[in-house]
């Protein structure tokens, strides 16, 4: 309305023009110059939000991250690992053997692998990429081709399949790219040993701990929480030490570890104990563990009690236990254990 009540007034500037007239030519010349505008305008809104990485949409999101993150967004990783098969001593495993789950994932022989004593270890690797590939140990494989020899089940080993993650959704990659610009490189300051273990695929969070074990040391953890366990395996560990170890500075000595988890459990006393509130309020401690939980940290009683009364639903409550604030020891870490309901 404003433009074109504008274009009106542009074009009745003329002396002797009425663009106001219904079926005149200059009140259509009138709504077609205002139509065109606010169409330049929307585009001039839609741009001043993707020149700023904080409301950019994905396309223009992954440009920011390329010029600012290496190797810019993260991308999907295929779980790896063991898996044991069993069969006549002397039978050849042949690299590119393939095994299925029984929901169609299929994992591919990564070498030859020469059964022993009746059994051999294979290691495979997943033909697709994702969070969806990790596998636990035990699980059960098939055979796609049947090889002589061979029986034509295979369990996954001790270690399972790991390191399959999803590729980086646009908001843990915008987080990442805001840490990235609010807090620029520093030769190798704590915020850096963080920026490096988040480049990981399948890394969500981390911390770092200066001098832990001593002169130049720094200890790094993290955790994977979009895997079923959030608490990383060896392989996990040993990636994301490679990749820190690879931009460090030289004269650090740098330590990678998982965290060791902390269960924390609680008895509560709700009111109104329904389904719907239990829900909401172990929705929200969970949620504050997620936000509060750091290695070696406090969770403090305070908080749990507000995380609780904030639950959709409460009207009162006694929370029974924990009674005081929850520390962690060094290097272990909250996590959400049990809910005892009173």
């Amino acid at each position: 309305m404003d433009l074109r009540d504008a274009a009106y007034a542009a074009i009745e500037a003329i002396p002797g023009a009425d663009a106001r007239l219904r079926f005149a030519v200059l009140n259509a010349l009138a709504v077609m110059t205002a139509g065109a505008a606010d169409g330049l305008y929307g585009y001039l809104e839609w741009i001043s939000k993707q020149i700023l990485p904080d409301q950019a949409e994905e396309e223009f999101l992954e440009r920011h991250a390329s010029l600012w993150l290496p190797g810019g967004r993260k991308v999907a990783t295929s779980a790896s690992g063991l898996v044991t098969v069993s069969g006549i001593d002397g039978t050849v495993v042949p690299a590119g053997t393939i095994f299925i789950r029984s929901d169609g994932i299929q994992y591919a022989s990564q070498a030859d692998a020469t059964v022993a004593a009746g059994a051999a270890s294979v290691s495979v690797q997943a033909t697709s990429a994702g969070q969806s590939t990790n596998a636990v140990m035990g699980q059960s494989l098939a055979l796609v081709t049947p090889v002589a020899g061979l029986q034509s089940t295979a369990a996954v080993g001790v270690s399972g399949l790991s390191n399959g993650a999803d590729k980086e959704s646009d908001d843990d990659l915008r987080a990442r790219l805001l840490q990235r610009l609010q807090q620029p490189p520093d030769g190798g300051s704590a915020t850096d040993y963080v920026r490096w273990a988040l480049s990981v695929s399948g890394v969500t969070r981390a911390w770092v701990a200066p001098l832990e074990l001593g002169a130049n040391t720094v200890v790094v953890r993290f955790v994977r929480d979009d895997d079923a366990s959030i608490i990383p395996d060896a392989a996990e560990v040993a990636a994301v030490q490679a990749y820190i170890d690879s931009v460090r500075p030289v004269t650090a000595e740098v330590t990678v570890v998982a965290p060791v988890a902390m269960p924390v459990n609680y008895q509560i006393q709700l009111t109104p104990s329904s389904v719907a509130v239990r829900a909401a309020v172990e929705a929200e401690l969970r949620d504050l563990i997620l936000r509060e939980g750091i290695p070696g940290g406090t969770l403090l009683l305070s908080h749990i009690r507000e995380a609780i009364s904030i639950a959709a639903g409460e009207t009162d409550h006694v929370l029974v236990s924990p009674a005081a604030n929850v520390a962690a020891p060094v290097g272990q870490l909250a996590v959400f254990g049990s809910i005892t309901w009173m």
